[in-house]
């Protein structure tokens, strides 16, 4: 269900790039808008494919991360509970080397939490400096004209350079 929802507004959003005209300039509004609401569709849209599996990869990584450390962070915790109330070792460690590892395994997990969220957010950043930057020169054709110029009361030098 969950994946034929997404393929469907994918669908939906690459018909109404692929049906827009020709532009001349990319709207760094939609390309941002695109990539919150589906990431890397604002890459699509800015024609930068090779970014989208690299957006994805940062994404599934961290979702991977959250979701290990916190089924170590829960095991931890729960050994730590028992070895309290109990008074005997857990899983081979004693009650403050499981509270220890209970804790490394939290602060990971809060980490990874960060990264799914940095790596979301540049990803709009991304598809909104694509959009910006669509048109932009990139060009060997670098040329510096020099022009001596005569007026009726000036006389001097011209320059002239293009980027």
């Amino acid at each position: 269900m969950k994946r034929t929802y997404i393929f469907f507004i994918c669908t939906l959003i690459s018909l109404s790039i692929s049906s827009q005209k020709i532009q001349k300039d990319k709207s760094p509004k939609k390309a941002a808008i695109y990539s919150a609401v589906i990431p890397g569709c604002g890459q699509i849209y800015t024609k930068k494919y090779w970014k989208v599996p690299i957006i994805y990869g940062g994404l599934v990584t961290s979702a991977y991360f959250i979701n290990d450390n916190n089924n170590q962070y829960k095991e931890y915790r729960e050994a730590a509970l028992l070895s309290y109330e109990t008074g005997e070792d857990q899983l081979g460690y004693t009650y403050s080397e499981l509270i220890t590892l209970k804790d490394h395994y939290k602060r990971n997990r809060e980490i990874s939490y960060f990264s799914f969220v940095g790596v979301y957010i540049l990803n709009i950043i991304d598809a909104s400096v694509n959009a910006h930057l669509f048109h932009f020169d990139v060009s060997d054709d670098i040329s510096l004209n020099i022009r001596p110029y005569s007026t009726f009361s000036n006389t001097g030098v011209s320059f002239s350079l293009n980027l």
